[in-house]
């Protein structure tokens, strides 16, 4: 019992962080996200590794929005192999080339998730996607990120090129604590504040589109009667891989 609330205390503690520290950034990011779909433009999210989660947080969850463009190839899963994603993620000029795929453009939001902001993958989708004149939005962990040398022919971090930046306010390395007779840290805190970032940055975008008079689309639960047709209908809307 005593195991169980203490790791429910940090989780929470992280929680209370980010809602007293990056309430304004999580604010700017749904309105830019909304702005952007109001001008007919798109958002795309994408991440690697566990990272890629915080993609599908924003995407085909019911009560997520709707119009939300996915970035997530299966090689930067854990599906195939544990390792294979960290390995791409490592590779230059794949974020380049995923840019180019995706045809990311002026006036599109690209969110980009990364723990520790350092890789080649993360850094060049923001490189190139500001270069194309796109807005990038950062959830990254800024105690490791600074905590760590950059490792990407840009030699910059996420944060140092993201126009909004998101503190998923972690320890360095994730991992949050150490607990009695364990000598390596564990409890990694990453997933539990996405999670809640991105519901918190959904809500903000939803309700400034419904403000400004606009329809909101989001998804429902494809286990409610006319749920699954609904939400066919919003994928085949958005949720494709080339605009080219």
């Amino acid at each position: 019992m005593k195991l169980v609330e203490q790791t429910f205390s940090i989780g929470l503690d992280v929680v209370h962080k980010i809602k007293d520290t990056q309430a304004k950034a999580i604010e700017e990011a749904g309105i830019a996200i909304a702005n952007a779909h109001s001008a007919g433009h798109r958002f795309l999210v994408t991440g690697s590794g566990h990272s890629h989660s915080v993609a599908e947080e924003f995407y085909g969850r019911a009560g997520g929005l709707a119009f939300v463009v996915p970035m997530m190839p299966t090689e930067l899963t854990l599906n195939e192999h544990p390792t294979k994603s960290s390995l791409i993620e490592n590779l230059d000029g794949y974020g380049d080339l995923l840019v180019d795929l995706f045809d990311i453009q002026e006036g599109d939001v690209v969110l980009i998730a990364s723990n520790s902001g350092r890789n080649p993958y993360p850094v060049e989708v923001a490189v190139e996607a500001k270069r194309r004149k796109a807005t990038v939005i950062a959830i990254t962990n800024v105690h490791h990120s600074m905590e760590t040398k950059p490792r990407n022919k840009h030699n910059k971090r996420l944060l140092e090129v993201a126009d909004i930046v998101i503190d998923n306010c972690g320890q360095k390395g994730d991992a949050a604590s150490y607990f009695e007779g364990i000598d390596i840290p564990m409890y990694p805190t990453s997933s539990i504040a996405n999670a809640f970032i991105c519901g918190a940055i959904s809500v903000v975008c939803a309700s400034t589109l419904a403000q400004n008079g606009q329809e909101v689309e989001v998804f429902v639960s494809a286990n409610v009667d006319g749920g699954f047709e609904k939400n066919d209908a919003f994928m085949k809307k958005y949720a494709r891989l080339y605009t080219k």
